[in-house]
């Protein structure tokens, strides 16, 4: 079996001095750099000193990193031009770190909820992988968009789709997309700094007590299970994370439930709700395939299966997304219906309870 490649974030790019807690989600979308300038530094443009410290970013791509203000000097974000001085303190949040695998254009259909010339907004089925990666080196969303772009003749000054973002191959819903570096380094910083809107739906095994709560406990890999990850309350390990959650609606054995996260973590709501005892249903990978909660009866099991086959992943759906256009300054805000699987499943639950 292989593994996902948006299930395990690799950390090749972050810097080992990083004192900058980046989600996991973003790990290999971003590079957070941290520079003391040597007591023996000449003046010179922060742009030019970037580039010879940072040789496989082009010019243009420090200059739209600075223009989106993620080159901070002392505190406080410059300009291309700023003069770099002796024992600056320089950091900078670069977007997209080079990568070895070529992005071939691939047709096929994907839904676009939202296009202009900085970025495009899609609503991504279940079953897609977001970028290439060990196991999935075709057929995902990126070259998705790369076939879009090249159909349409856009013109980029990307290398390659700039990711901003990733959701696991069986979560559906919403993501952002950046056209031109610009665009890119302004929605990174968003993301980065936790500032966009986004809201998950997902269905969860067994009654939820409470009609709103929050999960906090750090995430890191199971002990045991390498394929999954578990939640540390005492912060022996793992990261510290935080879900919010509200019930939107209970079918007794089920639950569906609107999370909202402080953090990114791999696998953030899976694990937190395996952790207070309510798994993702139909969550094969954390054992929500089979029937957690309900009554031991044929007729019971024989409904489970019915619904399994309909909704045949992990309940999760990124249903709302958030942020500030990078050229406009203003909100743009996106809400993605609950996909067919996940209604076909509610249909269920409801005849069910009814019946």
């Amino acid at each position: 079996m292989t593994e996902d490649n948006e299930d395990f974030l690799d950390e090749e790019f972050l810097d080992a001095n990083n004192s900058v807690d980046i989600d996991d989600e973003n790990k290999g979308l971003y590079e957070h750099l941290n520079i003391t300038v040597d007591g023996n530094q000449e003046p010179l443009r922060i742009d030019k000193f970037l580039f010879n410290f940072r040789q496989n970013s082009s010019r243009n791509k420090i200059s739209q990193t600075c223009r989106a203000g993620n080159v901070v000097v002392n505190g406080n974000p410059v300009k291309q031009n700023y003069r770099v001085k002796p024992g600056d303190q320089i950091s900078v949040l670069l977007t997209h770190p080079p990568r070895e695998n070529t992005i071939i254009p691939q047709d096929i259909p994907i839904n676009i909820v939202y296009e202009d010339d900085d970025l495009v907004v899609v609503d991504k089925e279940p079953g897609m992988v977001v970028h290439p990666g060990f196991g999935n080196w075709d057929k995902t969303l990126v070259n998705a968009l790369a076939f879009h772009f090249q159909k349409n003749g856009e013109k980029s000054d990307l290398d390659r789709v700039g990711l901003v973002h990733r959701i696991d191959k069986d979560t559906s819903g919403l993501l952002v997309i950046a056209k031109n570096e610009y665009a890119l380094s302004f929605l990174a910083k968003q993301f980065f700094e936790r500032k966009t809107k986004r809201l998950y739906w997902a269905f969860v095994w067994g009654n939820v007590k409470d009609d709103e709560g929050t999960i906090t406990g750090h995430i890191g890999r199971h002990p045991k299970n390498r394929m999954q990850m578990h939640t540390y309350v005492d912060g022996s390990q793992g990261k510290h994370a935080v879900t919010h959650y509200k019930v939107l609606e209970r079918f007794k054995y089920m639950t569906w439930v609107e999370c909202k996260l402080e953090t990114g973590r791999t696998h953030q709501i899976r694990a937190h709700f395996k952790h207070i005892g309510h798994t993702l249903f139909n969550d094969e990978r954390y054992e929500g395939n089979i029937a957690l909660r309900g009554v031991n009866l044929p007729k019971y099991k024989q409904f489970i299966k019915n619904v399994f086959d309909v909704l045949p992943r992990h309940a999760l759906h990124a249903h709302t997304l958030g942020f500030i256009h990078p050229t406009t300054k203003k909100e743009l805000y996106f809400e993605s219906p609950m996909p067919q699987d996940m209604t076909d499943a509610v249909k269920k639950w409801r005849n069910y309870l009814e019946n």
